[in-house]
């Protein structure tokens, strides 16, 4: 009869036959450095290829602003009042360029900055989860149209309709573009501006409720100035694309 004593150095025997030797130890070790170190130069190679790409881009542009301002004044470019590269005589005034970017841009924010909010205060404090889960990639595919589509839209639906409410509208016209501009940058504010808002403690709503605070006031008052630093966020990167479309 075997007892508990005499049964320990079979066990043993058993666990040191299951367990790697050393030499497997070793090559198992050498395969994950390996891997690390290739990973660690496929990351350092995708990095360097970013810097060199932005600097191409950059001496690029130099190069060919070096020789736009050989032949046209620094002084001319900035306080011309007329654009006309093609039309003699050739004018380079970049002051309408700038006026109209900022116009169309202060339409579309006037536009899309209450309405994405109002979009995203709807989603994170009164949306139910079904209607959450369909609205929100909805809004992200629309966030990815691109410009174009928005601009042919502006051209041939929203420019008529505009028409019809004042008669002497021109085709290309100020009005149209920034209120398409703001359709166009509303999914991408409330998109992010909705995961800003997720992103607050459900300890701070429940502080609130628990201070008799109604549902609006919890949104306005206590969600709304915590996820700020993101509202702000998605709101200027909604105005760059606004401004970069222009």
């Amino acid at each position: 009869m075997s007892t508990g004593l005499g049964s320990d150095p079979d066990r043993h025997q058993q666990a040191y036959i299951g367990r790697p030797t050393r030499e497997v130890r070793f090559k198992r070790r050498d395969a994950i450095t390996y891997e690390a170190r290739l990973v660690r130069w496929i990351f350092l190679i995708c990095a360097l290829l970013s810097i060199l790409t932005t600097l191409a881009i950059v001496i690029s542009l130099i190069i060919q602003a070096y020789g736009f301002f050989d032949s046209v004044s620094i002084l001319e470019f900035l306080t011309g009042s007329r654009w006309s590269p093609l039309l003699k005589p050739n004018s380079y005034g970049v002051l309408p360029l700038v006026s109209g970017t900022l116009l169309i841009s202060a339409i579309a924010a006037f536009v899309a900055l209450p309405v994405g909010l109002g979009t995203a205060i709807f989603l994170s404090e009164y949306a139910p989860n079904i209607v959450r889960r369909v609205v929100k990639p909805t809004l992200e595919i629309l966030a990815g149209i691109p410009t174009v589509v928005y601009g042919y839209f502006a051209l041939t639906f929203v420019t008529p309709v505009l028409q019809v409410v004042f008669p002497d509208m021109l085709i290309f016209n100020a009005l149209s573009a920034g209120l398409v501009m703001g359709i166009m940058i509303i999914p991408m504010i409330s998109s992010l501006s909705e995961d800003a808002m997720m992103s607050v403690p459900q300890s701070l709503r429940q502080g609130a409720y628990a201070l008799g605070a109604t549902k609006l006031e919890v949104s306005l008052r206590v969600v709304v100035p915590s996820a700020l630093s993101g509202l702000v966020a998605a709101f200027i990167l909604a105005l760059s694309r606004a401004i970069g479309a222009t």
